[in-house]
């Protein structure tokens, strides 16, 4: 109830009025069925922006930070994003992150659509980074095709470390599906899930006309934190 209820009168109109969104490709989310919707990750708002174009309701796995913050504002945020449908994800633990894949693998065969970034954290510097292969596994073992999502702009809107969005224009391009039966019965393969990923995230970089860095964008976080108390040091 709250999903539309904030998509139709708390926020999309004001997000509409405020980022100008405009979105190409709606023709290749299917009407029903399951599918997994990959997306490049600029900034927190994309996760607001895409269930605001898209007619079909998105589930969104979110990091578990969302919804443990102490105090009337993490409260806040907790009932918020559960709300509007976000499942937390723990992206340390190893038995959460199986717990979270298979939360995902339930809802997909519930026949939903589910949102998800495979570089696993936001971008640091606008390029588009290696994918991590937990969405060739949800796509294998639910069997449901993957339709990559470039995000355009949103990082003018709420760049890292920002307060307050900014007003922006905001493009969404929506890719063709990409179908991996071929590789039915091969969840699990590392060599077949890190083939996908990379198919996922050349398609990605093809429609964002972002670079690509072979790296895991939460690697060169941590590289330009090191980088930063090495220097206040």
């Amino acid at each position: 109830m709250l999903y539309w209820w904030s998509k139709f009168v708390l926020l999309g109109p004001l997000l509409r009025l405020f980022l100008r969104p405009a979105v190409e490709g709606l023709e290749n989310i299917p009407a029903q069925g399951g599918a997994i919707l990959a997306s490049n990750h600029l900034a927190v708002v994309d996760s607001f922006v895409l269930p605001l174009m898209v007619p079909r309701r998105i589930t969104f796995l979110a990091k578990r930070e969302y919804f443990t913050q102490p105090g009337l504002v993490g409260w806040a945020k907790k009932t918020f994003f559960s709300g509007v449908g976000q499942v937390p994800i723990d992206r340390q633990s190893g038995s959460a992150a199986q717990a979270a894949l298979d939360t995902a693998v339930r809802l997909l065969n519930e026949r939903k659509l589910l949102g998800i970034y495979p570089e696993g954290t936001r971008s640091p510097d606008g390029k588009l980074y290696k994918g991590k292969t937990g969405v060739a596994r949800m796509a294998l073992e639910a069997g449901v095709p993957v339709i990559p999502v470039a995000m355009i702009g949103t990082d003018k809107v709420n760049p890292i470390g920002s307060r307050m969005w900014r007003p922006h224009k905001v493009r969404i391009k929506i890719g063709e599906p990409l179908d991996f039966s071929r590789y039915a019965g091969l969840a699990g393969d590392r060599f077949t899930e890190r083939s996908m990923t990379d198919e996922i995230m050349y398609a990605l970089m093809e429609l964002s006309g972002q670079t690509y860095v072979d790296m895991y964008a939460a690697s060169v976080k941590e590289r330009q934190a090191a980088a930063e108390r090495a220097k206040s040091a």
